[in-house]
């Protein structure tokens, strides 16, 4: 119940008691710092977990030389427009070389559809998955995997230990065959891989994508290689697969950091994800190429290296790169 004072007032609200309340309360007695060993070391842990969980992102820009470009609002370098026409005409080279003539692992599922259409889909999987090195043998990674995992009809699942890596894979060692395991039970429940990736009847190419790349959102499964896995089936024709949009997952969903996403924001000068992908098609249209080149044509002018996902480093489309320049205002 409220206390009244003197005054009829309410205690606590009396200029005159309420003084005097304020000296009748006890002062709050100052808890001790701990320390010790123990604090110490806690502290060195959170500090080292700090250190650990950091990103340190350097982004190349070239200076301001008063480039202006309504395509790619972001850029204000025509150094870095130039860079990143070149890198549409290598991404748009490699994707017509999957269509025309894939070297490697690529050759091989193409080779095997029509017999096994399940290891032809395994071999783009793992492809995908380990991803192509760097260099002049980029598939040994992806052959080692093939040979201990065999058919895909023995269910079984590679060793991936001391497996060179590509520099686009998402697996991780500390999950050990959990994604694997993931993808396997993924087209079982779909009753076969080709049951997976053809989706249902009457499904456009780009409707198929966007459904199957939705469906595919399984563990540790990043977005680049999602999309590299389905533009690599549709290239190859194994599956009538034709990318819609980059699907670009926004800073708040799984996928926030991707090298694609993350050139993306820098290239169109914003970050929401429907202007990412609006802006995004708009330059496809204008260079006329297909959406998906663009996936590795940003990540790679976004990294500044170029990786060349099993083909030569000089490969380029001379008539997209042109396209390019024109359209970037070069």
């Amino acid at each position: 119940m409220p206390t009244f004072c003197r005054h009829n007032r309410f205690l606590e609200r009396c200029p005159v008691c309420s003084k005097a309340l304020v000296s009748q309360t006890p002062a709050k007695v100052a808890q001790p710092r701990r320390s010790g060993a123990g604090s110490k070391r806690t502290a060195q842990a959170k500090r080292a977990h700090q250190r650990e969980r950091l990103r340190v992102i350097h982004e190349l820009r070239a200076s301001d030389d008063g480039y202006r470009c309504g395509l790619v609002p972001g850029l204000r370098s025509s150094e870095d427009a130039e860079h990143l026409a070149v890198e549409i005409g290598f991404s748009s080279g490699r994707l017509r070389g999957l269509e025309r003539s894939p070297p490697g692992v690529y050759g091989d599922a193409r080779a095997l559809a029509a017999a096994d259409i399940e290891q032809a889909s395994w071999i783009c999987f793992l492809a995908s998955y380990i991803s192509p090195l760097q260099g002049e043998d980029p598939f040994a990674g992806i052959r080692v995997a093939l040979e201990r995992a065999g058919d895909w009809h023995a269910g079984r699942l590679p060793d991936l230990d001391e497996v060179q890596l590509g520099p686009r894979t998402s697996h991780d060692p500390e999950r050990g065959s959990g994604t694997l395991a993931a993808y396997r039970r993924w087209a079982e429940q779909a009753s076969s891989q080709a049951a997976g990736f053809r989706g249902e009847f009457g499904w456009s190419p780009e409707r198929r994508f966007e459904r199957v790349f939705e469906r595919l959102a399984l563990p540790h499964f990043d977005r680049s290689v999602r999309f590299e896995l389905l533009l690599t089936l549709g290239a190859l024709g194994l599956y009538e697969l034709r990318a819609d949009s980059l699907h670009l997952l926004g800073a708040s969903g799984r996928g926030g950091d991707d090298a694609t996403t993350i050139a993306a924001k820098r290239v169109f000068a914003i970050g929401d994800t429907l202007n990412l992908t609006r802006r995004s098609a708009a330059l496809a249209d204008a260079v006329a190429i297909p959406i998906g080149v663009l996936d590795l044509a940003l990540a790679n002018w976004g990294s500044g290296e170029r990786v060349t996902l099993g083909f030569p480093v000089e490969t380029n489309d001379p008539d997209a790169l042109q396209r390019a320049r024109g359209a970037l205002a070069l």
